[in-house]
């Protein structure tokens, strides 16, 4: 039957999390559209060039600086600007031309389009070609020729950050009615798109806006996709049973049941007696701690009482981070309460605990103000605080400390009495 009822539960949350998921099938995802992109590397102007007159192969340098803006996470327009410097080198002639450069383009995220998502997060490729003008100038005479380009490339990504960008650019550049040879030394007699340029440049990208991702990283669906999983995650965390009593933790109204004792339904200890000692451990203490003539050893047994209390098996439990004990944890005080009323001249020690999470001086004070939130509320309850000694014990270290369900257990306030 529970295996059924806990079946049933994790099937309705399932058709839960898909119903949420239909609703929010057309949220807009808000993130960035706007980038700077700057690069610099080397070129190699392929034709035309007069005899005699070549540069290195590659041939420094190259500058872009350029601004996108994407439409989607698909399809985007950049604006750019280039510069290349043309020189000789080993046995050409000497010359020295600048070739500048601007171009509107189209661009496409080419990782997105190819769902490079289902193998990466950090790897993207962009696409981009389009039209532009551009100025070719001797620096040793009054060459200036003007030209059309058309303009296309590849943009490799690796993603550094969500701001941060490395980015490696092949280009190819076609000038139109280019007048004069890349060198400046004679003119060109070629007609059309008669010039070819090469430029390799390694950059960055850097994203603007104020939204945690840019257009060019975001999944079609990826925030449901994403919200989807962490409600799956949610799920299954609560399907966990941590105190190993059988009842799983979203169900259970006792979620730090002493181990082995036999729970109810909502997993709380059996107590039919309301002495605040679950049945089974009773039982047990009665039958190895017991006389034959004690009808009730742990309640007229004040030693017993003494040494469970001093064993640990009385307890409060927070939740992360919190002062304030769980509402299914009071339990706790409510045994010492009893006790210190039975036992007017007991004292108690209330020892705060904390797990290993965060800096130990921070343990340290959060210890001790679970243990005075306890030692509060049993002042509130009319005991004398002269009867109340605090000690915060700091990190409990005795629980692997990358496990969630085994620093609840270490998260408490145990009792010495005295």
């Amino acid at each position: 039957m529970k295996r059924f009822i806990i079946t049933l539960a994790f099937a309705s949350a399932l058709t839960t999390v898909n119903a949420q998921v239909k609703n929010e099938k057309n949220t807009k995802t808000e993130y960035n559209k706007w980038s700077i992109e700057l690069g610099g590397g080397v070129n190699k102007p392929q034709r035309p060039m007069t005899s005699g007159y070549f540069t290195s192969t590659p041939s420094p340098y190259v500058v872009d600086l350029g601004a996108r803006y994407m439409f989607n996470n698909k399809f985007g327009l950049k604006a750019d600007f280039g510069y290349n410097s043309f020189t000789g080198k080993n046995n050409s002639i000497d010359f020295d031309t600048k070739y500048y450069r601007a171009d509107i383009q189209a661009v496409a995220n080419l990782g997105r389009i190819m769902n490079f998502e289902t193998w990466t997060n950090t790897i993207g490729i962009l696409g981009h070609a389009g039209f532009g003008l551009a100025q070719l100038e001797d620096e040793n005479s009054a060459v200036k020729d003007r030209m059309g380009n058309f303009i296309a490339g590849i943009t490799g990504q690796i993603k550094l950050t969500n701001r941060i960008v490395l980015t490696g650019d092949f280009t190819t550049i076609l000038n139109a009615k280019q007048d004069h040879n890349f060198d400046a030394a004679s003119v060109n007699n070629g007609r059309g798109f008669s010039g070819i340029l090469f430029n390799g440049t390694v950059g960055l990208t850097v994203y603007l806006g104020k939204n945690e991702k840019h257009a060019d990283w975001v999944i079609d669906n990826g925030n449901e996709i994403d919200d989807l999983k962490k409600r799956i995650d949610d799920i299954e965390t609560s399907m966990l049973d941590t105190d190993k009593d059988g009842v799983a933790d979203y169900l259970d109204e006792e979620p730090n049941t002493v181990s082995g004792v036999m729970v109810n339904t909502k997993g709380k200890a059996i107590d039919l007696n309301n002495n605040n000692v679950p049945d089974e451990l009773e039982s047990y203490l009665v039958k190895t701690y017991g006389s034959n003539t004690d009808k009730s050893p742990i309640v007229g047994n004040n030693e017993l009482i003494k040494n469970l209390i001093n064993g640990g098996y009385v307890c409060t439990y927070f939740d992360f981070g919190k002062s304030t004990p769980t509402n299914v944890s009071t339990e706790g005080i409510d045994f010492i309460l009893n006790y210190l009323r039975n036992n007017p001249t007991a004292t108690v020690d209330i020892i705060g605990h904390a797990d290993e999470i965060g800096k130990s001086a921070y343990n340290d004070k959060l210890a001790a103000s679970r243990a005075n939130s306890v030692k509060d509320v049993l002042v509130k309850a009319k005991v004398n605080p002269s009867r109340l000694n605090i000690v915060a014990a700091g990190e409990d270290t005795s629980v692997e400390k990358d496990s969630d369900a085994a620093r609840k257990l270490v998260r408490k306030v145990t009792f010495r009495v005295k």
